[in-house]
């Protein structure tokens, strides 16, 4: 029975999360949204046992790629007059979920189904020494992958946001 309550306040606090995410003007309280989201997905890990997911979710999610977005956002420094004006936003967001709540349902629906169809795991999945062994062997050039392309879009970022404040110097 406690496990259902911290289930539940988890899901709460990942969907509180991502409507932040979603719904806030400011790109800080953006990133607050996010990592309330990361830590609800930690928080969901460590229901599930699966202790070195949990702290790789916390140490890498949570300690490495909010921080680098919280300082991207704060080197960018936008100002209010900057953001773009954001007509019928509550018009947009009812219409977004009347759309997409069919799609959820039918989700649900699928999942329900088929909980009972999955194999058994074997002993040690998701493990440190399994994760690790996969990441370094079956993933590592598409992790490589990634991890270049989230320095390019954050070094150019930076590079936009400073490329705007040097006109405002020379004029």
């Amino acid at each position: 029975m406690p496990e259902k309550i911290i289930l539940t306040l988890l899901g709460l606090f990942l969907v509180v999360g991502a409507l932040t995410v979603v719904i806030a003007r400011r790109p800080a309280t953006n990133a607050i949204g996010f990592l309330a989201v990361l830590l609800a997905v930690a928080g969901l890990f460590a229901l599930l046992n699966q202790s070195f997911l949990f702290l790789a979710q916390i140490l890498v999610s949570v300690g490495a790629v909010v921080v680098l977005t919280l300082i991207v956002i704060l080197t960018v420094n936008l100002k209010e007059e900057q953001f773009p004006k954001e007509r019928f936003k509550g018009v947009w967001i009812v219409g977004a979920s009347v759309l997409t709540a069919p799609f959820g349902w039918l989700l649900y629906k699928t999942l329900v189904s088929v909980a009972n169809a999955f194999p058994k795991t074997q002993k040690g999945f998701g493990s440190a020494e399994a994760v690790g062994k996969s990441l370094f062997t079956d993933w590592v050039l598409p992790f490589e992958i990634l991890s270049l392309l989230l320095l390019a879009a954050m070094v150019g970022a930076i590079i936009i946001g400073k490329k705007e404040q040097a006109y405002d110097i020379e004029s």
